[in-house]
């Protein structure tokens, strides 16, 4: 009978190799998909029989079967893509997907996303990646499906402008010198402002008058500036330099927007002059202007940052934070299903999902225009496919030679 157990122990040993070779064969194929994890089979020994002699137990083995197959979740190698929605985790986490109109949970490292038809971010195999929506500039807290159709950059309206001036000294009484002020309103309409600046009789002063090329001055429409013996601003009105205030309402234009309320910025926070009103013995020149408004703007780009945060790159030159990406973490990840396609579904062995944001509560962080590639070591799978094979061999070789030794236990009775 023993020998007979040896054929089945030889036979367990074939089965438990072909099972490991299936295991390294699934990691040398998947070596080039993108964030891969490998996988190590485990297998335990089987005891069939145990002998009782007086005080001494002995146990016999009856070869190896396969106790299960552990995922390797080692952190893979980084390479960097041209594609701003190629992304990877440097750390614990998983990105979260679900197909479309349905609320079925995917977890994944695959970070190969892209923009479908509708505006939303998709993975390969058509699943929706999940994130927090920013809403003027603040993180909502519901996670839901990144949705990037169509974002418009919110307009802003101007509140001050900086002009970088210089008034004639020598020039004659009654000349005159426009410096048009480009401007944006609450809707994003754009405004030019022209100031005419008149050299008036006596001194190095200046008369000016606003003209809005749509909307109604109501405040500040004219005024007064003044300079001193070495051409910096003295006086704005009559007195001691200050800012001045300008107030367009633009309630009869088209669009209507809401009242702008500017700041023509003349001094700095002590009350004097930056220098950017000049009246020097030289040539009326603009040389600069600095306003804080702009219009409507048209989504560009794509960029993400470490903390996940997607950001919009608009054609006005503004940035804008649009999502945040959503991470899963679980207590064991060994114990997800793999549901094909680089995805993996919670079980009982792993536990539920933890979900948050990259860089927190131990997640890892985002690195955009790259991707993990696969974590399989191809040197260390072929060593280990070598020694699968001879292990494969000797179990084989235990069969036939069980084969002999039974065939000389028949040929005994000749």
């Amino acid at each position: 009978m023993s020998l007979i157990s040896t054929l089945f122990t030889g036979v367990s040993g074939l089965h438990s190799q072909s099972k490991a070779m299936e295991v390294i064969g699934d990691n040398i194929a998947n070596v080039g998909t993108v964030g891969f994890k490998g996988s190590t089979p485990v297998f335990g020994d089987i005891f069939s029989t145990v002998l009782h002699n007086g005080s001494v137990t002995s146990q016999l083995g009856g070869g190896s079967q396969l106790a299960g197959v552990i995922s390797v979740w080692d952190q893979g190698a980084i390479e960097h893509s041209a594609n701003a929605l190629d992304i990877a985790i440097d750390g614990n986490g998983f990105f979260v997907t679900s197909p479309p109109d349905s609320t079925a949970q995917f977890y994944t490292r695959n970070g190969q996303f892209r923009m479908n038809e509708k505006g939303k971010v998709q993975s390969i195999t058509g699943e929706i990646l999940k994130g927090f929506k920013y809403t003027n500039d603040v993180v909502g807290a519901t996670m839901e499906d990144i949705d990037l159709a169509g974002v418009q950059s919110t307009p802003n309206p101007s509140t001050y402008f900086n002009l970088g001036t210089q008034l004639n000294a020598a020039a004659t009484a009654t000349s005159t010198f426009i410096s048009p002020i480009t401007l944006y309103n609450s809707v994003g309409t754009t405004v030019t402002l022209n100031i005419t600046f008149t050299k008036q009789a006596t001194g190095n002063k200046w008369g000016f008058s606003a003209i809005p090329s749509t909307g109604t001055l109501t405040e500040g429409a004219s005024g007064t500036v003044s300079f001193d013996t070495k051409g910096q601003l003295s006086l704005v009105n009559g007195e001691t330099a200050a800012d001045h205030t300008f107030k367009l309402n633009f309630d009869d234009s088209v669009p209507p927007a809401n009242e702008l309320s500017l700041n023509w910025d003349l001094v700095d926070s002590a009350g004097k002059t930056h220098g950017k009103l000049t009246g020097f013995s030289a040539g009326s020149n603009n040389n600069s202007l600095v306003q804080d408004g702009y219009p409507t703007g048209t989504l560009l780009g794509l960029s993400v940052t470490n903390e996940g945060v997607i950001l919009g790159l608009f054609n006005n030159g503004q940035t804008e934070k649009l999502n945040k990406i959503a991470l899963a973490d679980f207590l064991a990840p060994t114990g997800l299903n793999r549901a094909g396609n680089n995805k993996f579904t919670e079980s009982s062995e792993s536990g539920q999902p933890t979900i948050g944001v990259p860089d927190s509560g131990g997640l890892g962080n985002i690195l955009g225009e790259s991707l993990e590639l696969s974590n399989v070591d191809i040197a260390a799978a072929f060593v280990t496919m070598i020694k699968t094979q001879q292990a494969y061999q000797a179990s084989a070789r235990l069969i036939t030679t069980t084969d002999d030794l039974l065939s000389e236990s028949v040929n005994l009775v000749r």
